[in-house]
C-alpha cells in the first residue's frame, strides 16, 4: 500500500521507486503519489544555495537503477522500476513494436520520422535531436507534442540528463535531457520480456498492483490513471 513518506536523499528516491515500481514527479490526479508531495522541501529548491537536488538527482537515479524515465502519466513525468517497465510498456504498445504499429496505420508521420532520428543516433541529446530534425522556425513543428506521445507509448525514454560545461569544465545550469529507445537502453531484459504475454495480461497485473497501491481510490480511477 502506497502511504505518504519523506524523500530526504537520493537513496530515499531509490528506494521508493523499488519499494512502489512507478513514482511521478509531479502532483498529479493520485493524490499524493509524486515526488513533489513526498520531498523534504530543502531538497525540491533550496533558495539558500540555489539547489535543486531532486532535479540533480534524476540522471544520477536513472543510471544507478536502471528504471525508466519519462512522460508516462498524464504527460508529467515518471520513474518506472525496470521490474515493471516491461508490463507497462507491452500494455501502452499495445504489443506493438514501433514499425509493426506504423505499418498499420496506427502511427503518424511525424511519429515515424521522430522515432527513427532517436534510434539510429541514440542516446542523442534534445538540442542535437531537434539540430537533426530541423525542428526550428520555419522547420518541422510538434517536436514536444510528438516527443511526449513517444514517451507515454513507451517507444522513447530519457537516457541521461547531462549538463553543459563552462570553460573550466564545471557543469552549470539545467540538465538536458538525453534520449534513446527501451531496447537500446535495456537491451535483452527488456526486448526478451516485453512482449512475454498479451497486453492484456500486463494490463491486469497493472491494475491489480495499483489496486494493491491504492485500496481506496476507486477501479475506474485507477483506469483512468493508467490509460
Amino acid at each position: 500500500m502506497f502511504h505518504s513518506f519523506t524523500i530526504k536523499s537520493k537513496s530515499d528516491l531509490k528506494n521508493a521507486i523499488s519499494e512502489y515500481g512507478f513514482l511521478p514527479f509531479f502532483s498529479n490526479s493520485v493524490e499524493g503519489f509524486s515526488i513533489e508531495e513526498n520531498i523534504a522541501p530543502e531538497c525540491w529548491y533550496n533558495s539558500l544555495d540555489d539547489v535543486w537536488q531532486a532535479w540533480e538527482w534524476k540522471g544520477p537515479v536513472i543510471r544507478e537503477t536502471g528504471c525508466a524515465y519519462g512522460k508516462f502519466f498524464e504527460k508529467k513525468a515518471c520513474y518506472i522500476s525496470a521490474e515493471w517497465f516491461c508490463d507497462f510498456a507491452n500494455y501502452r504498445r499495445d504489443g506493438y513494436d514501433f514499425d509493426a504499429r506504423y505499418d498499420d496505420g496506427l502511427a503518424d508521420y511525424r511519429d515515424k520520422v521522430l522515432y527513427e532520428l532517436i534510434a539510429h543516433n541514440a542516446p542523442v541529446l534534445s538540442k542535437k535531436l531537434k539540430q537533426i530534425g530541423n525542428y526550428k522556425k520555419g522547420g518541422n513543428k510538434g517536436f514536444d507534442t510528438v516527443i511526449t506521445r513517444l514517451q507515454g507509448q513507451c517507444y522513447v525514454l530519457i537516457n541521461d540528463f547531462v549538463y553543459p560545461k563552462n570553460k573550466f569544465g564545471e557543469p552549470y545550469g539545467w540538465g538536458l535531457a538525453e534520449y534513446t529507445t527501451p531496447e537500446q537502453r535495456m537491451g535483452e531484459r527488456f526486448t526478451n520480456n516485453v512482449y512475454a504475454c498479451s497486453p492484456g495480461e500486463s494490463y491486469e497485473k497493472l491494475l491489480a498492483h495499483f489496486s494493491k497501491l491504492f485500496p481506496n481510490l476507486s477501479l475506474s480511477a485507477i483506469k483512468k490513471f493508467l490509460k
